[in-house]
């Protein structure tokens, strides 16, 4: 009878359809685990294609690409060489599963199948996967273990059906997106199945940026009395060493156990880490955005610093006669805490340009959003053109709250490739841009200290279109907007309900109105990282054309 299990918990950042470089990447951990004296690698789910795959999934090249890198893993494990459990797309017959293989002794051994596929949210597994079978256990080197994949854990019919078939504990690979409240959930969701099987329980999660969507990592591991085993650490590559021994009859786990981040460090992080793997993964060799002087910039030029180093962020700042003197202080400011190149392009002649062009068929007609936005897409025209010159990728710099009510320009500062704040409130990017001030996250690549000025977060927001404007002329102030846009949004809360918690409802029936009319240009938006359970994409997705309003 086995006594002992040595695991090599691995949470690795793949990049989804690089087949051959993530069995590379599977190929080096491996190393790693041998140098560990590990009995079994553990990598996360659909590693070998990298997770959410999509449609890609569904091109049988591909299928039969991610096959061909998994059997040619196995030759590693011949011998006395740690065996490995990895996930990968897996054809049998005519049907394509989401699968966790068990390679060891130079084969495929066993393989099981997804059983339980997530259609909600994020996830859009029934479109391009078959549901599994009820999985038994596998058998490890003597060891009977579970392998329920992800979603497998969320409820409980897996779990029990594996614990009634002998497993002895359960290894779960996941590719679990990362939102502000997914940790404690994740806790609970394994503490349940503890908790209901009885048997230990081991967490593996991917870690890195695809698309909106960011993976922390954060591993851990529970034992059968509920003990954590082990954590690993958030948003960073990591591998570890969990052993596992027979004591009296039951396993026990053991590990380090690492911190966990808090709140506003893995929001920070999140942003961090989304846009880093977006500009590395599509090769850009560097950002540029436009700095102006206001709050959403700042802190966006500071996440890009963090995420890329200043070399590779090139901020610039675009003045037309409404800039204030003040913004143009505080933006040059904000350059030089962040040690990033920085240039003033006027955009008087441009915007001139196109106001003399016009002017004979905006003849006798009032100057107003028109004219404003004209210097909006001015601005966007020539980020632009700087991004199609030297290959930086545009960062587009909006929050959550103007993406809500359409406070922002098509073709004007909507223009961009990623949003890394695209998830956060108004008044949720006031209070980030004070904490990273304070603080230095673990990976960051920018500066310690105050790097955006306090001046930038005191001063009332605005978007300098025209003579002493703020945001506050046509919208009431961002703690009350956030408020109705969170009830709205991510709670779908009805406008009764909204006006019981004290707010006007005539006002909240004009956000409702705002955040429905609104919708076509959350669809022509750039993609941003998802840090809430509605983000504005995935999560979200409402008709453009839409004649519902409830009046309350």
């Amino acid at each position: 009878m086995t006594e002992r299990l040595v695991f090599s918990l691995a949470q690795l950042n793949p990049l989804l359809g690089d087949i051959a470089g993530n069995a590379e990447k599977a190929r080096a951990a491996h190393k790693v685990a041998t140098e560990q004296g590990a009995d079994c690698l553990v990598l996360s789910e659909l590693f070998i294609s990298g997770y959410p795959p999509e449609d890609l999934v569904l091109k049988p090249a591909f299928q039969e690409a991610c096959r061909e890198h998994v059997e040619k893993l196995a030759e590693i494990t011949e011998g006395d060489a740690p065996a490995i459990l990895i996930g990968s797309p897996w054809v049998d017959g005519e049907r394509l599963y989401n699968a966790v293989c068990l390679l060891d002794n130079g084969e495929v051994q066993a393989v099981r199948y997804k059983a339980d596929l997530p259609n909600y949210g994020v996830f859009d597994e029934k479109r391009v996967f078959f549901a599994g079978p009820m999985p038994g256990p596998i058998n490890l080197r003597g060891v009977a273990v579970g392998v329920p994949i992800c979603e497998d854990i969320w409820d409980t019919e897996v779990c029990e059906c594996l614990a009634e078939t002998g497993a002895e504990m359960l290894v779960v690979p996941n590719g679990s997106p990362f939102n502000l409240d997914k940790w404690e959930v994740r806790q609970q969701v394994a503490l349940q199945r503890v908790i209901e099987t009885e048997l230990p329980l081991v967490y593996l999660n991917q870690v890195g940026g695809q698309d909106e969507l960011v993976f922390d990592g954060a591993s851990f591991a529970l034992n059968g009395d509920r003990s954590l085993a082990m954590q690993m650490v958030g948003f960073e590559e990591d591998q570890k060493v969990l052993v596992a021994e027979r004591i009296d009859g039951k396993w026990k786990l053991s590990g380090p156990i690492e911190p966990v981040m808090d709140r506003d460090a893995s929001a920070w992080s999140a942003c961090m880490l989304g846009l880093r793997d977006y500009v590395n993964k599509n090769r850009f060799p560097g950002v540029v955005l436009g700095l102006s002087g206001g709050i959403d910039s700042a802190i966006c030029a500071a996440l890009a610093v963090d995420a890329l180093g200043a070399e590779r962020v090139h901020c610039v700042m675009l003045p037309y006669r409404y800039t204030s003197e003040a913004s143009l202080k505080d933006a040059a400011d904000c350059a030089k805490a962040l040690g990033v190149r920085y240039d003033i392009v006027d955009i008087v002649k441009p915007v001139e340009g196109f106001a003399s062009a016009l002017s004979g068929l905006f003849e006798g007609t009032n100057e107003g959003v028109t004219e404003e936005n004209l210097q909006s897409r001015a601005r966007g025209t020539i980020l632009m053109a700087i991004s199609n010159k030297f290959g930086h990728m545009v960062v587009t710099t909006g929050n959550k709250s103007e993406m809500s009510v359409g406070y922002a320009t098509l073709y004007g500062d909507m223009n961009g490739g990623f949003n890394p704040i695209k998830d956060l409130y108004k008044m949720a990017v006031y209070h980030l841009a004070e904490w990273r001030n304070a603080n230095k996250p673990d990976g960051a690549m920018g500066p310690v200290g105050e790097v955006i000025p306090a001046n930038i977060i005191s001063k009332a927001p605005t978007a300098e279109l025209r003579e002493n404007q703020t945001d506050q002329d046509s919208l009431p102030e961002y703690p009350v907007l956030d408020d109705i846009l969170e009830c709205l949004v991510e709670k779908e809360m009805s406008i009764d309900e909204i006006a019981e918690r004290g707010h006007d409802a005539a006002l909240v029936r004009r956000i409702e109105h705002l955040l429905y009319i609104a919708e076509y240009k959350r669809r022509q938006s750039a993609p941003g990282v998802k840090l809430s359970e509605k983000n504005f994409g995935r999560d979200r997705r409402y008709p453009i054309t839409n004649g519902f309003r409830d009046r309350g």
